[in-house]
């Protein structure tokens, strides 16, 4: 009996999967770390004999040259695809036999990159699978437009055709399996879903009910910004990404930590924005690991910045390492648990006010604040408080100096991109207050601000 396991890495919002008859067991699309692909194959009692890309991915490193290696797996990554390592090549029609029973197709579906492919799974006594990687995904598709200005009309058109040959070649019955759409910014737009049949996609997904000209316009409208770190993730992949080093950083005293803010380096903090506005290291920066910490955090951060990670306990400390090897930063300078107590040395350590929207319209009656916005532009354009100053988060490190001087009430949809601006603002020596509260659309008419002093 053929078993179909997905792989979450909500962080990210991808899945990969691990396919068994039982006995031998393909991967599509791998994470980085292949210990999760290694755990799931040993509970079976299976062999990995086959590794399969759907594409030269952008939102992550790859894990599949290093997992191949590992278990002496083919390697099947598309003909077209420029690299640096040796792999079996596959191309559009080719099929690979798995096993007794597997058999597995591929497809060319080009659009969210120009080279993508889909695996079609045909399997005795079950209905068929397709794996579309970032080609069709639950109620969307791939964003077209990772490659530049440049092609992004080009494979927006191609992504279309792609989707429609699945459509028509593949039985209604056949599931579908994606690789984005969970969250991960490679989709155009997020599904609640968590499993389809291309029966289902033709009912619902714009690209199979929509005209050609109507997907185009609508697809390329909804399109807002994505982390600067995907810059570096197709490089690295293409190049081939060995397996990472998990092992625990050096640990950091507290003299250390100083001396490191003061060089210019990172510290990241890692606990909640409740804690860190409680009590935190001066110039640490407050990256929760209750958020997407490895996304904002890659979307941020100057590449090559070294970087020193703060968490409670070693564990946190290892989810991080986790969540960061899989965007390619692969080793922290140092690290340090505990507290802040444990962390500043001599000094005290610092507090960060927070407040609600509420008490964000109390002060104005009293004295001018300078209301900061740093939610993506689509957010903005829905709906945004009268007056406020709007630097996205991702552009907020380059931009201070924009900003107006005086005290700076900073929000954003929900609390954690607040925190992380304001702690970048309280390093840079601003007066600041985390606006630690959901945005709705009735604040901007009930917070008439002027924004400015």
């Amino acid at each position: 009996m053929i078993e179909i396991v997905p792989i979450e890495t909500p962080a990210l919002g991808d899945r990969s999967y691990l396919v068994t008859d039982g006995e031998v067991a393909f991967v599509v699309d791998p994470q980085r770390d292949i210990d999760r692909f290694l755990t799931l194959a040993a509970e079976r009692g299976v062999r990995i004999t086959h590794v399969f890309e759907t594409h030269i991915h952008n939102d992550y490193v790859t894990g599949g040259l290093a997992l191949a290696r590992e278990t002496g797996a083919e390697y099947h990554v598309g003909a077209g695809d420029d690299v640096a390592f040796d792999r079996r090549p596959v191309a559009d029609g080719d099929v690979v036999e798995i096993g007794a029973g597997m058999r597995v197709r591929a497809l060319a579906t080009p659009g969210h990159t120009f080279t993508h492919l889909s695996y079609a799974l045909e399997a005795p006594g079950r209905a068929p699978a397709v794996f579309t990687g970032g080609s069709l995904l639950y109620g969307s598709t791939g964003r077209p437009d990772l490659l530049g200005p440049d092609h992004t009309h080009e494979l927006v058109r191609a992504q279309y055709g792609s989707a429609r040959r699945l459509a028509r070649e593949l039985p209604d019955e056949t599931e579908v399996y994606p690789t984005h759409g969970f969250g991960s910014f490679c989709s155009s737009t997020q599904s609640d879903a968590g499993s389809s049949t291309l029966g289902q996609e033709k009912l619902g997904n714009p690209v199979l009910t929509l005209d050609e000209h109507e997907y185009v316009e609508s697809l390329l409208a909804g399109l807002d910004a994505y982390p600067a770190y995907y810059a570096h993730m197709g490089p690295a992949n293409a190049a081939g990404p060995g397996a990472p080093d998990l092992s625990p950083p050096r640990r950091a005293d507290a003299a250390e930590l100083r001396r490191r803010i003061e060089a210019g380096e990172w510290v990241v903090d890692l606990r909640t924005r409740t804690a860190f506005a409680a009590g935190h290291l001066a110039g640490a920066l407050n990256f929760g690991l209750d958020g997407s910490f490895a996304t904002y955090l890659g979307w941020v951060i100057p590449w090559g910045t070294p970087l020193t990670l703060l968490g409670e306990t070693a564990e946190d400390v290892a989810t991080a390492q986790r969540e960061l090897v899989r965007i390619g930063i692969d080793r922290p300078e140092a690290a340090a648990t505990g507290g802040p107590a444990d962390w500043v040395g001599e000094d005290t350590p610092r507090t960060l006010p927070t407040a609600t929207f509420e008490q964000l319209g109390e002060v104005r009656h009293h004295r001018p604040v300078v209301v900061l916005d740093v939610r993506r532009d689509l957010e903005r354009k829905e709906s945004h408080i009268e007056g406020s100053v709007h630097i996205p988060l991702q552009d907020l490190p380059r931009r201070t100096a924009e900003i107006p001087d005086g005290e700076v009430w900073v929000h954003c949809a929900s609390g954690y991109r607040a925190s992380i601006a304001a702690s970048i603002l309280a390093a840079a020596g601003r007066r600041v207050v985390t606006v630690d509260d959901g945005y709705r659309p009735e604040i901007a008419s009930a917070l008439p601000l002027t924004g400015t002093p």
